[in-house]
Parts: structure tokens; sequence; C-alpha cells
């Protein structure tokens, strides 16, 4: 296989993988956790491993133990992956600064 094809199959996965995050919500925020800011990056390798790098709106959030868990479980679901791994990190702490526009009108903040 070409390197320009695994670039491309990389790239699809990438944007299969922002689809379903964004099916993911803050139970206490009517908003997808991708809108919200919470990824902060997504990692695919040549295997289709995926390992997510996200935060929490806060590390005393009433979902820290099954957010992530649900990230995991459904970013494990799609075809192509083959492993997924999600990593909590709170450097740099979630603010709403890192809100999307569109979330940011969702919850009136513009």
């Amino acid at each position: 296989m070409s390197e320009e094809a695994t670039t491309i199959d990389t790239q699809e996965l990438g944007e299969k993988i922002v689809k379903v995050l964004k099916t993911i919500y803050d139970p206490e925020i009517p908003v997808d956790i991708y809108e919200l800011g919470l990824i902060y990056d997504v990692f695919v390798n040549e295997d289709n491993e995926v390992k997510i790098l996200m935060t929490l709106t806060s590390p005393n959030c009433p979902v820290a133990e099954t957010l992530p868990v649900e990230v995991e479980e459904k970013i494990k679901s799609l075809d192509s992956v083959t492993d997924a791994e999600v990593e909590i990190t709170f450097d740099p702490p979630w603010t709403q600064d890192l809100m999307s526009e569109e979330a940011k009108l969702e919850l009136g903040l513009l």
C-alpha cells in the first residue's frame, strides 16, 4: 500500500472518530464533548490503534469515572479501530475558551 493511501485512511478514520466523539455528551451540559473542547488530541498509528487525549470540565466532574470508558468503548466499536486508549489530562485545564462557537451559542455564551 502506498504511503499516500495510508495517510488518507488514517485521516478518514480520524474523521470517523470525530463523528463518534460528537455523539458523546457531558450529562450536565447539552453539548457534545468534542464541541465542548474536551478532546485535546486524537492519535491514530499505522495499526489503527487510537489514543485520545482528553480532559474533563473539572477534576471532580461527576462522570470522571464513566466518560473516559464510554469514549474508549465507542471508539473501539468502529470497525477499522484495532484498539483504543483514553488518557485524561488536566494540563492545560479546561476553560470555556476551549469551546467551539457552536457550543458557546448553544449555551448562550455568545
